[in-house]
């Protein structure tokens, strides 16, 4: 059995350090959510001949790397994967239920995609773009691993996986557990013991009565004799 992490232990101290790491993830969240809002969701008239809509991935990633001058490339692309960055960081911490490398990225991809419709339909100077969200999905890929992998691991327990629950074996039913009687002749043989000497006392009894039987018929030897010796007159 593994060590308990110490924020997950239950003293008043991993309580306090439990507390001030959530508040602090609370606080970071907002702020990220005033700078994501301020980078996507302000109007720019100048950008507006600049801006078109892209719903084919990877058209603009190659445009980026296309353009002669390196700085704008490391901006676009690289802005891009470090705005998605504090939702692998942020999202484990403060929503348990999101854990999991497949659900931040899931849950970053959604995000995103809300922001960009909204780029396109209702802010002048945006436009669409579903190269954005792939790059912001990378991002928070690498701060899921980074670190907010270990971070959601030292506040909550490990989940369990549903192909952990099916590998799991089975809680024997009391009807498993329970010990097995032994099943035998013991029972049974105390009457067969019984009958057995009942029987072997009605044989006894039989031989004696037939015993008696006998000499009541067998004739009396020394009257007969007596009878024999008396002289006939």
């Amino acid at each position: 059995m593994g060590v308990e992490p110490r924020l997950q232990r239950r003293t008043w101290k991993a309580a306090l350090a439990r507390t001030a790491v959530l508040v602090v993830g609370f606080v970071c969240m907002v702020a990220f959510a005033v700078a994501l809002a301020r980078v996507t969701l302000v109007p720019s008239p100048a950008s507006v001949p600049l801006t078109h809509t892209n719903l084919h991935p990877g058209d603009s990633i190659r445009a980026y790397f296309a353009q002669p001058n390196w700085r704008d490339t490391v901006k676009q692309v690289g802005g891009n994967i470090l705005l998605g960055m504090p939702f692998g960081v942020l999202l484990p911490v403060l929503f348990p239920r999101t854990r999991g490398l497949l659900r931040v990225v899931l849950m970053t991809a959604f995000v995103m995609l809300t922001v960009e419709t909204a780029q396109g339909l209702l802010v002048t100077g945006r436009a669409f773009d579903i190269d954005d969200v792939i790059l912001n999905s990378l991002g928070s890929f690498a701060g899921y691993l980074l670190l907010g992998r270990r971070l959601g691991r030292a506040l909550y327990p490990r989940r369990h996986h549903w192909w952990q629950r099916r590998a799991a074996p089975a809680e024997p039913t009391d009807a498993e557990t329970a010990p097995e009687r032994p099943v035998g002749n013991a029972g049974a043989a105390e009457p067969a013991g019984k009958v057995r000497a009942a029987g072997d006392t009605g044989d006894t009894g039989a031989a004696g009565a037939a015993g008696e039987a006998q000499k009541a018929g067998r004739p009396r030897l020394p009257a007969i004799l007596k009878a024999v010796r008396k002289p006939i007159r």
